[in-house]
């Protein structure tokens, strides 16, 4: 069932937000060290913020607030705390956040209406393909979730296609949580051993983690590759621990919608300010109903574009597009500036590379290199220079490409510490 206030008005949109906004600005300033001490030194009289558009009075947060002030933006005592979750450090050191039992509620009902809106509903089974341990949030709220909808969990885990492929055949799930790039290898598996995939009763992956859609909504290689072996409908999921909140496609796959009773977000250019409609910027958030760790105008370090046109799922909320990448990221590689994953859909476009990662670091002129490292069923100038071409077409620009092995890769992508593989190494930072 939609919650009301996403089907509501623009105008009622924006008018509970407003309210939901005062009512927290009210919180921190009475709550949080972090928040209070910055109002202060900044001198900013939180009631000289009544609208939306008054946000851009206020300064914005970072992760390097939250890193070298971790405690600061506690704003419940310690015994209050029922769960501790971390980041997963992409953008540098962990960050601890501390949750309470309402924030819990919280999670669990943000999950619930998120996976309400991919069509997930009471008495399905869905097969979570991802850890709840090493203090992760989203397997967390993964379960609270379901288990708020009514719906059978099959906790498997990460990992380890014959054990994914064994639940699958056992319970049949109607739903699979899951990194998209695993599904492959669940396709792969099957064909191997004549598992009819098709006729297993999935019917839709959430997929987080990794990208589905290219910037126009339609699918990127990755997706292509797995609806073209496996007829299951792909849903795209944004989301990070910062936030609390998830942005999921609904089944008209036109983008991750906004759920305004749970979060208030901006599209920031360089200096802090909202972009023009339809532009692409800097994803900003602040939460509403967080007890414990509320974050204020948090800059998530992802690019994003919003979209605001209708959707027939009823749904009056605008909509999240594909994170065209990290702003921390950013290339700037022969005059043409990149972002990761325009150069993963190029390498997953070809089906002899088994697998590859991305490195890049500084030069001598100071300007950004980049060092592709590929391991291929069967290494030749040929199959180089092909993709080589291809990069040339797709992104005007070709970087250097080397061959290596699948023995060297593996446990560089699928790190045992990472809840994701990693596939980019950002050498510049530690040369900064």
């Amino acid at each position: 069932m939609i919650p009301k206030i996403e089907i509501a008005s623009l105008s009622e949109i924006k008018t509970f937000q407003e309210q939901k906004l005062l009512e927290l600005l009210d919180y921190v300033n009475k709550n949080s060290p972090f928040y209070k001490r910055l109002f202060a030194n900044e001198k900013i009289d939180i009631k000289s913020i009544k609208t939306l558009k008054d946000l851009a009075l206020l300064p914005v947060t970072t992760k390097e607030d939250l890193q070298k002030y971790n405690d600061d933006f506690l704003c419940i005592s310690p015994d209050k705390i029922i769960d501790y979750a971390t980041t997963s450090g992409t953008l540098g050191e962990p960050v601890t956040f501390g949750l309470s039992n309402n924030d819990l509620d919280r999670l669990a009902y943000n999950e619930a209406i998120s996976f309400d809106c991919a069509g997930i509903k009471e008495g399905d089974i869905v097969q979570m393909m991802t850890t709840m341990d090493r203090r992760f949030m989203a397997g967390l709220a993964y379960f609270l979730g379901l288990r708020k909808m009514k719906v059978g969990v099959i906790r498997v885990g990460a990992g380890i296609p014959e054990l994914q492929w064994d639940s699958i055949l056992k319970y049949k799930p109607n739903y699979l949580i899951t990194v998209p790039s695993f599904l492959l290898k669940l396709i792969e598996y099957a064909e191997i051993h004549n598992i009819d995939i098709n006729n297993s009763g999935v019917k839709g992956a959430i997929c987080i983690g990794e990208s589905l859609r290219n910037q126009d909504l339609t699918l990127n290689t990755l997706a292509q590759k797995i609806s073209e072996k496996w007829n299951i409908k792909l849903f795209s999921t944004y989301a990070s621990t910062e936030m609390s909140t998830a942005f999921t496609e609904c089944e008209n796959s036109i983008g991750g919608h906004h759920h305004p009773e749970l979060i208030i977000i901006e599209v920031l250019d360089e200096n802090n300010l909202p972009v023009k409609n339809g532009e692409s910027g800097e994803l900003t958030f602040t939460t509403i109903g967080v007890e414990a760790m509320p974050l204020v105008r948090f800059k998530t370090g992802d690019i994003v574009q919003l979209h605001s046109n209708p959707c027939s799922c009823g749904r009056n909320t605008v909509r999240v597009g594909p994170v065209i990448g990290r702003k921390q990221h950013m290339i700037k590689y022969k005059g043409t500036t990149l972002y990761p994953p325009a150069m993963n859909d190029v390498l997953n476009n070809f089906d002899a590379i088994e697998n590859y990662i991305i490195e890049i670091s500084t030069n001598d002129l100071g300007t950004d290199e980049i060092l592709i490292k590929i391991a291929v069923i069967e290494q030749s100038e040929l199959f180089l220079q092909k993709l080589k071409d291809h990069f040339r077409a797709k992104l005007r620009v070709t970087p250097k490409i080397e061959f290596s092995t699948i023995e060297i890769l593996n446990p560089l992508v699928y790190n045992q510490m990472s809840r994701k593989p990693i596939r980019f190494f950002d050498k510049r930072i530690s040369e900064y």
